[in-house]
């Protein structure tokens, strides 16, 4: 990446900006610089040869799901020793996040939709 910068907008709800912005907190990271590592961090679990750090992706230890596990456990250890259970909800807590935004984004494409009746998320028929 060059010296150049660009500005990207992007709207969220207001809940997920809160999140965004006390992980950001946490990582002693700028809400921008946030984003920019989310972003860059996903993009490598999706399609490494996308980012232009396909080999450094690689030496990470991400999975091929896409979640490094790693990157996590470093991250929340960065403030100083954490038990087990704090661990678990620091990655569970992300896992959670992730989730939260995937389904955003499914139901706004209308893939997945809540049906209490059905007794949760359900796939529509597109």
């Amino acid at each position: 990446m060059g010296g150049d910068r660009q500005s990207v907008k992007t709207y969220v709800p207001t809940e997920q900006k809160d999140v965004w912005r006390d992980h950001a907190d946490e990582l002693d990271m700028s809400l921008s610089e946030f984003v920019r590592t989310m972003v860059q961090a996903g993009r490598r679990g999706f399609a490494p040869d996308d980012t232009g750090d396909s080999e450094e992706a690689a030496s990470e230890g991400a999975d091929p799901g896409g979640h490094d596990l790693e990157r996590g456990v470093r991250a929340a250890l960065e403030s100083g020793p954490r038990s087990w259970d704090e661990l678990v909800e620091a990655v569970v807590g992300d896992v959670e996040d992730e989730l939260e935004a995937t389904l955003d984004e499914l139901q706004e494409r209308n893939r997945v939709r809540y049906s209490g009746r059905e007794g949760g998320y359900v796939l529509t028929d597109e």
